[in-house]
């Protein structure tokens, strides 16, 4: 290598930045020949390139202004971009009654979107891709953030508007709690939603996401209208299970036709509560996620499954056991993996802590790809020390890299022509 290497800079910021030789995340080929855990294996989707399996779960931080982005955003997701692991921004609303906190982000105007400008092009400065999820809140809207209050609304005085939320039927989350009666949604209030769904993702592909995914789980308006446990409707959006459904059908139909000249270039994704984990009347149950799998094929590239949220009435998630002892959303996701099979790809998400135990899950099958949380909260390196404890080199930011992978050939070489000249000197005296 000359002494007058240049050094390659990320065209993507305005700043100063060494380019990665690679998407970061990307493992290096076995010196012993053996293929890669299928954690680090790629997978690509319609053109778009995942390094690995293991994404970052999108998780609100609950520090948005307006909807918008914060140097703080800027930090937190870069510091999973830098390291490998490929971002899901968290729950961003499609309405402006649709967050689940004055602070969380949004996606319903161009002034919102485009504050995530600067997070996706450090993600893409990493040759990284960046995906998001588009939420609307329903009941469960306007609430405190968690650090402030688990169950407890906010009200105008701090930015919230109780008054304004929404849901299929006017119950609210628990009956004798802080939630507030939410207005049942006419039938011009789900089209207009509807349509908001469809701008947010025309929005999120023009500032450059890689992917989007739709938020149907945890008790929000999707997942209130897949329940009959929430949805008391008469009319074509509640009833059978066709009815209820049929929501979330045409928010994936207006998500696609957002993508415009893109539908074939942008995976969506899906989330859902796989299992309302719930013994009330009437609760979603993995049975109805394997039958909506089966209604979304061609429509959603990749079924997040996750579980409960949408009844006060529920199991808490510590408490649920299988008899294979198994984190708790595994058996969900592959039940649905093994019901669709390469029709559908599938994400598990929750208590997936161990490397090894995850890459097993993997190398079975049992799901396709692995999201985790908290964990990247405490180690945005994750990826790279799961890559260590299974014996895996990976791509990351050459400030990084060379301390972690020294190039000990140069060194060799410096050495093997050094002591070359030291004898050739030697032999002339």
């Amino acid at each position: 290598m000359s002494a007058n290497t240049p050094v390659k800079t990320a065209p993507e910021v305005n700043f100063f930045l060494p380019a990665p030789d690679k998407q970061t995340g990307t493992a290096d080929a076995p010196e012993d020949g053996k293929p890669l855990p299928k954690a680090f294996q790629p997978i690509e989707i319609k053109g778009v390139r995942y390094a690995n399996r293991l994404g970052v779960s999108p998780m609100c931080m609950y520090s948005g202004v307006d909807g918008k982005m914060t140097p703080y955003h800027l930090i937190h997701y870069s510091a999973f971009s830098l390291r490998g692991a490929y971002p899901i921004v968290e729950a961003t609303s499609v309405s402006p009654e649709g967050g689940l906190s004055p602070q969380d982000l949004a996606i319903y105007n161009d002034e919102q979107a485009e504050s995530f400008r600067p997070v996706v092009d450090f993600a893409h400065a990493q040759k990284q891709i960046i995906g998001i999820q588009l939420a609307h809140g329903g009941r469960k809207a306007s609430g405190q953030p968690p650090y402030i209050h688990l169950e407890q609304m906010a009200d105008e005085s701090v930015g919230g508007w109780p008054s304004k939320i929404v849901a299929p039927s006017a119950e609210p989350f628990r009956k004798h709690g802080n939630y507030p009666t939410p207005n049942a949604l006419t039938k011009e209030g789900i089209h207009r939603i509807i349509k908001d769904f469809r701008d947010a993702a025309k929005r999120a592909v023009n500032v450059g996401f890689d992917f989007v995914e739709i938020h149907g789980a945890h008790g929000y308006l999707i997942n209130e209208f897949l329940s009959s446990t929430s949805n008391h409707r008469t009319d074509e959006y509640g009833g059978s299970f066709d009815n209820r459904i049929r929501f979330l059908l045409e928010v994936i139909d207006a998500v696609r036709e957002g993508l415009g000249d893109k539908v074939d270039k942008v995976p969506v994704w899906l989330r859902i509560s796989a299992s309302e984990n719930s013994p009330a009347p009437g609760a979603w149950t993995i049975d109805d996620s394997v039958e909506l799998a089966k209604r979304i094929v061609g429509k959603v590239d990749v079924l997040d499954t996750s579980s409960g949220g949408n009844n006060s009435v529920q199991f808490r998630r510590s408490d649920h056991k299988n008899e294979e002892n198994l984190p708790v959303h595994v058996p969900w996701a592959r039940a649905v993996k093994k019901a669709l099979g390469d029709k559908l790809l599938v994400a598990c998400v929750g208590d997936l802590y161990d490397a090894e135990q995850v890459n097993g899950y993997l190398e079975q099958g049992w799901f396709d790809f692995a999201l985790v949380g908290k964990h990247f909260l405490y180690n945005p390196g994750l990826v790279i020390e799961w890559a260590d404890k299974l014996g895996v080199k990976i791509e990351i930011p050459p400030q990084y890299r060379w301390g972690k992978y020294m190039q000990i050939n140069q060194i060799i070489e410096l050495i093997k022509r050094s002591e070359e000249a030291e004898n050739a000197e030697n032999g002339k005296a």
